[in-house]
């Protein structure tokens, strides 16, 4: 069965800065489409959607710019979710560039990296509760401990449609279940909330087995159901625990008692949906 991997980033340090991956020595190179590909050989992964990857925050639209750029030779690149600043005053302007984009389907604001009151400011909220009219959806970046404030932003934007990246980011490795168990429970409480499984890897350690990711994933579709799940790589993101194609298997192991349909909502059904991408025949 294949898939959609909603959550690719490509990122070419010769063209735009990234100063988060100054950071990570392990990331801190560029990560470039044909790199992508040769990590997704046999995997079954058909189409992607492209993710923001926090650029610096001049180079926002032109980032967006350069994957339509990409996706309108590549129609394996299905989708672009892209970057921008709400708590800017001009943030209308940019969403009216961003519309001129026909594959943008999101928007993101990485949060994880912010003070927690960021996406409680009025202005911030103000323009979030525009992205519908522009026809965009909203990933949640944030970490476990922010899930509160991912909580009251959904409340505060009942109009929007968001979608959890990584699940919340546990901490998988640490096995600290609790609080996120129960604040992603309350997350998905909200009918306008999906979820990315995408990223636990990354957050599992090097010597991570499928048993052990397998509480996590159970906990996810429990919460939110096989309707609003949705399947990620995190590549480049997830190397730091696994390979993409260990990424893939893994995925296909949890899912091995699920039936055909379920699988193939959380592979590819409801990223079609999610992201309004064509749906494919099969």
């Amino acid at each position: 069965m294949h898939l959609i991997d909603t959550h690719q980033h490509l990122w070419n340090l010769q063209q735009f800065p990234y100063a988060w991956c100054a950071g990570i020595p392990a990331l801190n190179r560029s990560f470039l489409p044909g790199d992508y590909a040769a990590a997704a050989a046999g995997t079954g992964i058909t189409r992607t959607v492209f993710v923001e990857c926090d650029v610096d925050e001049p180079h926002a639209l032109a980032e967006a710019q350069h994957i339509q750029s990409l996706a309108s030779v590549s129609p394996a690149i299905a989708g672009i979710v892209a970057s921008g600043r709400p708590e800017n005053e001009n943030f209308r302007t940019h969403l009216e560039a961003l519309a001129q984009l026909p594959k943008v389907r999101g928007f993101r604001r990485v949060l994880h990296t912010q003070p927690d009151e960021l996406s409680a400011q009025s202005r911030f909220i103000e323009h979030v509760r525009l992205l519908p009219e522009f026809g965009l959806s909203f990933d949640l970046c944030v970490l476990a401990r922010q899930l509160p404030q991912a909580i009251a932003l959904v409340d505060a934007c009942p109009h929007v449609s968001f979608i959890l990246d990584h699940a919340g980011v546990p901490d998988v490795k640490g096995r600290a279940f609790d609080p996120w168990r129960e604040h992603l429970r309350a997350l998905a409480e909200r009918p306008n909330v999906a979820c990315k499984l995408s990223g636990l890897v990354a957050y599992a350690g090097p010597d991570w087995t499928v048993a052990d990711l397998q509480p996590w994933v159970e906990h996810v579709i429990a919460c939110f159901g096989w309707d609003r799940v949705a399947w990620g790589g995190d590549w480049p993101v997830c190397t730091l625990g696994a390979s993409l194609a260990r990424w893939v298997e893994a995925t296909r192991e949890l899912t091995a008692g699920a039936s055909e349909s379920e699988r193939a909502r959380l592979f590819h059904r409801n990223a079609e949906r999610l992201y309004r991408l064509e749906v494919a025949s099969s």
